[in-house]
């Protein structure tokens, strides 16, 4: 069951987070051997913190690395290809990897320098670093985060960072979800960990962050994918190597409900300041002690109703947070703690995407 199923767990301490997760699936029991090359992959896309929402924060790579080196494993590597234009390695310093690299003995592995060959898959033949061809075992670990050209970057896209910079040029003159897809099957991950804890609204670059406070855990990156997708308000068929990728093998899009495995509850009220755009659509709500997660959905789901044009169309505050539990009012109120509102969407969270269709439905009238 493990293999098809997501773990989830909220909060906004990633290294004590990721190390309960990891206990719970017993992770290192699926790992070949002791003595097995680990690779981990975050994404450092450009040279930016954590908290802007553009790359994988170091504390949760450190929780990653202490649980992985308590059970015995000590071939770790942590390998990246900043996007063309950004170094890596001013990436790996600006974002806290050279501080891991010194206090754990583990060596950076810069791709945009390292050799590559190409490697054929029924009709597509891709250039893949050398380095990420050789591990053992491979640690994916991206941000969850909006993007401009495939709306979201999550699991499937951030091994983009594993070729070099030529095939990446490629990647965008022949379009992006095809070879995205296939690169995927050339590519083996065999642990997802995306950091959900602060990740862009709509840009892989960062500069809108939103905090969203959770951990996603999965084996299946096709699966993470269409999950992420949903979580950040878009459908499946919105980010189309989504089902390439699953027409080609790579993994099912299918979350039994039973697999959907959540190990707690968010209770933290989102604290990073609101930018700009993120303080326009938090006039559309009426907070009070909102959780991040929950307001984190909210807040993506407003972001693509304004994409869509139904924005302004909202007449009334939309109500979120603790402060409304057990109340009985005839607005609108999203997440469990609103149940007793006229009109609900419960959740704790709920999904963007969940929540874009219930508003749209009362914008339309339908309920």
């Amino acid at each position: 069951m493990i293999n098809n199923s997501l773990f989830v767990i909220y909060g906004d301490k990633p290294k004590q987070m990721i190390k309960k997760i990891l206990k719970e699936m017993e992770i290192e029991k699926r790992i070949p051997k002791k003595d097995s090359s680990i690779g981990i992959k975050p994404n450092l896309v450009v040279a930016k913190p954590s908290n802007s929402g553009a790359t994988t924060s170091p504390e949760l790579v450190e929780g990653v690395i202490e649980y992985l080196q308590s059970r015995g494993f000590t071939k770790i590597s942590i390998l990246e290809g900043s996007w063309i234009g950004d170094k890596t390695s001013l990436a790996f310093k600006t974002c806290g990897y050279e501080g891991l690299s010194r206090k754990y003995n583990i060596p950076l592995i810069d791709l945009q320098k390292d050799k590559y060959k190409e490697h054929k898959v029924d009709e597509m033949t891709l250039s893949v670093c050398n380095e990420i061809m050789k591990l053992d075992y491979l640690i994916n670990m991206p941000v969850l985060k909006g993007h401009c050209q495939t709306n979201i970057t999550c699991a499937l896209k951030n091994i983009k960072g594993c070729i070099p910079n030529k095939e990446k040029r490629r990647f965008h003159t022949i379009g992006l979800h095809k070879p995205i897809a296939y690169l995927n099957k050339i590519v083996k991950q065999n642990l997802i960990i995306v950091d959900g804890v602060i990740g862009d609204l709509n840009f892989e670059e960062g500069g809108n962050p939103v905090q969203m406070n959770r951990i996603i855990v999965g084996m299946d990156p096709v699966l993470i994918d269409a999950y992420a997708a949903e979580l950040l308000g878009y459908s499946i068929e919105e980010v189309p190597y989504i089902k390439i990728a699953e027409r080609i093998g790579v993994g099912s899009t299918q979350l039994e409900k039973d697999n959907m495995i959540e190990l707690n509850k968010d209770t933290i009220p989102m604290v990073i300041p609101k930018t700009r755009v993120i303080g326009e659509l938090a006039k559309y709500i009426d907070d009070d002690m909102a959780c991040s997660a929950c307001y984190g959905s909210l807040i993506h789901a407003l972001d693509r109703l304004k994409d869509k044009g139904f924005l302004d169309n909202i007449n009334e505050k939309i109500c979120i947070g603790q402060g409304f539990k057990d109340k009985k009012e005839e607005g609108i109120g999203v997440g469990t703690c609103t149940a007793g509102f006229e009109k609900n969407i419960e959740g704790c969270p709920p999904r963007a995407k969940d929540i874009i269709d219930f508003l749209q439905r009362m914008i339309n009238g339908i309920d």
